[in-house]
């Protein structure tokens, strides 16, 4: 068991249990996939960072939050550094490990900060500068994994539970890593 920090979730076991079985797009998921096996919960880490940048003189501050394991999922965005009500310690056997050193974290928050300041709109750009500080907080986002299928075939989706949506192929390639490894002693 790991003890660790979290944001805290927003979707209970009921709610996730919920979300994979109701509706018309799980009933056609337990015809293709099998019926729901079990559920879980899987805590992925985060990197924290303060990224300054300015734009035609302007400054701008914000914290960031990346993954740890590859640098490829969403980034966080807080408006604050997450505090007490919105994080719990607890431990699991069911936590990825950090896999990114600093500056290949550092790196990757630049360049995801960078294509969401041009995707805001490129002709409204002069002079950007970006500036990532890695802040030394461990920090863990929890996930629920829905397992479908028989013994002989398994199949398994993602529920982000701070976000409250289902999470893609990027998500479910770091989780198969992670099951297949040595590491997984889990669920």
């Amino acid at each position: 068991m790991t003890r660790i920090r979290s944001l805290k979730p927003n979707v209970t076991r009921e709610q996730a249990m919920k979300h994979f079985t109701a509706g018309a797009v799980n009933f056609a998921a337990d015809l293709i996939r099998g019926r729901v096996q079990s559920i879980a919960e899987l805590y992925i880490p985060y990197r924290l960072f303060r990224v300054d940048f300015t734009n035609a003189g302007k400054a701008e501050s914000h914290i960031f939050a990346l993954d740890a394991v590859e640098g490829v999922l969403d980034l966080y965005q807080f408006s604050a550094l997450p505090a007490e009500p919105d994080l719990c310690t607890l431990e699991s056997r069911n936590v990825l490990s950090a896999a990114l050193d600093a500056s290949q974290a550092q790196e990757r928050v630049v360049a995801k900060v960078r294509r969401l300041i041009f995707a805001r709109g490129f002709f409204r750009l002069r002079d950007v500068q970006l500036e990532a500080t890695q802040i030394p907080v461990d920090l863990y986002v929890p996930y629920w994994i829905c397992f479908r299928g028989s013994n002989d075939r398994v199949h398994f989706s993602v529920l982000d539970a701070v976000r409250r949506r289902a999470e893609g192929a990027k998500t479910r390639h770091l989780i198969e890593d992670w099951l297949r490894s040595d590491k997984s002693s889990a669920f």
